[in-house]
């Protein structure tokens, strides 16, 4: 494999589309049945000498199983300090201090930030494979920095490193999943990518269950991150290469031979020629930030920030923050309440991937935040002082598994890939890691706000204030995003950028 993958570069020429598209139209011969040079014509002509059905998903999976290990660290990362963090502030000997505890939460964030700003530069300069494997690197060391820590300090520098991994590598995975994808899949694959956050969260709250019966245990939690953080660094050396990737860099051949390992060969000549039409001689090694922001870009951009925006305003890790006090009310344990809540986020972003290729993502992101409305609304009864105590506690509990339910549905899974599938191949990189960016902003405001807008507030205004988000986010998504399921990333693109 590796032998061949040679014998394509150095036979690498860069082609125009034209020449391109001429060399296709001569070498489709090749895939044609024997008969006479009429009936060849005919069928170029008419199409029919193509293959049109869907490749095999089964070529494409396994990479993309590779690549949501980077999605499953991310999960196990935010929950690996919730049940560890008490033992954790008395070994390091800062108990009791909340500022110093909330720092360990919350550091990796700001790693996160760092991480997802640079993530776009990154991919588009060392290609989607080796920032995987950077993204690895970090998660690496950081845990075993937080691992072997006796101070408050390595903790945290820890967790930065850590958190940097975290922030390169949802963009990365939401480029390469939708790039290495077949049309008919994409959705599908796009929705493992929450599926293994929801798994790596609810490992790191098992791996984490001895923590208060076994000394040090919460630095074997740290430990065992690393053995995911390794195979991803490995296994991404016998993944494919973003196609995608290869011909922006003007690697034609190369492309060629990853599009056979992700497609099948006989799909090869449809899918290069798809990417033909695009290549309209632009620069593409340089994309500055006013690309984004200004001029024919500027929609697609727009809709990708507002979106990660909207899902974060929505309330969802005010959710995640104060429901541990919601069940304990109701005389449920933390532990207990942290695993309730992540089979009901997993057993959404399963349903999901069942229905993002039947559905589609703007149906699913409508229903979505409606059903988060209706969830938040009933948050707001539960808080009302016409409520009995009894019906508050049930209204609250139901509220807020309905809506961590309804989030996994839609709000959850579908901006991260809705947003690399709309994206032009030129700025995809850059553009997810600006919106990404935008995303850790807005959650970090969210976490560092919330407690002191309950308190001044109240439960039944703040709510309010979640719900009406939700009824925004339903509206803007009806009039502003265009439905991808099913379509090639190419149609996409003309449809949001339409020729002159």
């Amino acid at each position: 494999m590796w032998a061949r993958q040679r014998e394509a570069s150095s036979m690498y020429k860069r082609l125009s589309s034209r020449d391109y598209t001429d060399t296709l139209d001569a070498e489709s011969r090749d895939y044609m049945n024997p008969m006479d040079l009429e009936d060849k014509s005919a069928l170029l002509q008419d199409g029919t000498g193509i293959d049109t059905s869907n490749p095999s998903w089964r070529l494409s999976f396994p990479h993309v199983l590779v690549a949501t290990i980077s999605s499953f660290l991310f999960g196990y990362h935010l929950g690996v300090v919730n049940e560890p963090l008490e033992s954790i502030s008395v070994d390091l000997g800062f108990s009791g201090n909340t500022l110093a505890e909330g720092l360990v939460v919350s550091t990796c964030l700001g790693g996160a930030f760092i991480g997802s700003l640079f993530s776009g530069w990154i991919a588009d300069e060392l290609g989607r494979r080796r920032a995987f494997q950077l993204c690895a690197l970090p998660m690496i060391i950081g845990a075993a920095m937080s691992a072997t820590s006796k101070t408050l300090a390595g903790m945290l520098l820890g967790r930065l490193f850590v958190g940097t991994g975290m922030g390169l590598g949802p963009p990365v995975a939401a480029l390469y999943v939708t790039e290495v994808s077949p049309a008919f899949v994409r959705g599908t694959y796009g929705s493992l990518i929450q599926i293994a956050t929801c798994l790596g969260i609810i490992g790191a709250l098992f791996v984490g269950i001895p923590v208060k019966d076994v000394v040090g245990w919460w630095r074997v939690c740290f430990w065992v991150s690393t053995i995911p953080a390794a195979i991803l660094a490995l296994a991404m050396f016998f993944c494919a290469e973003s196609p995608h990737w290869l011909y922006k860099q003007g690697k034609t051949a190369e492309a060629e031979v990853q599009f056979e390992k992700l497609l099948g060969l006989s799909h090869v000549k449809v899918a290069m020629a798809e990417l033909s039409k695009l290549d309209r001689g632009e620069d593409v090694d340089s994309v500055k930030l006013s690309d984004l922001l200004y001029g024919s870009h500027f929609r697609v951009v727009f809709i990708g920030s507002t979106l990660f925006a909207l899902q974060q305003l929505s309330g969802i890790n005010a959710v995640f923050y104060f429901s541990s006090a919601v069940f304990k009310k109701a005389g449920i344990p933390s532990s207990l309440a942290n695993v309730c809540i992540g089979i009901v986020n997993l057993t959404g972003s399963v349903i999901a991937t069942a229905l993002m290729d039947k559905l589609g993502r703007k149906v699913l992101l409508q229903w979505s935040f409606f059903g988060m409305s209706i969830a938040m609304a009933i948050q707001v009864a539960a808080a009302s002082s016409y409520a009995s105590e009894t019906g508050s506690l049930y209204l609250s509990v139901g509220g807020m598994l309905m809506f961590v339910f309804t989030f996994a549905l839609g709000a959850g899974p579908v901006p991260g890939l809705l947003l690399s599938e709309i994206f032009p191949n030129r700025i995809r990189a850059k553009a997810m890691a600006f919106c990404m960016s935008v995303h850790w902003v807005i959650n970090f405001f969210v976490g560092l706000l919330f407690l002191r807008l309950l308190e001044q507030l109240g439960p039944q205004l703040l709510y309010s204030i979640f719900a009406t988000f939700c009824v925004m986010a339903v509206v803007f998504v009806k009039r502003n995003v265009l439905e991808t399921k099913g379509k090639s990333l190419q149609e996409i693109e003309i449809a949001f950028l339409p020729q002159d």
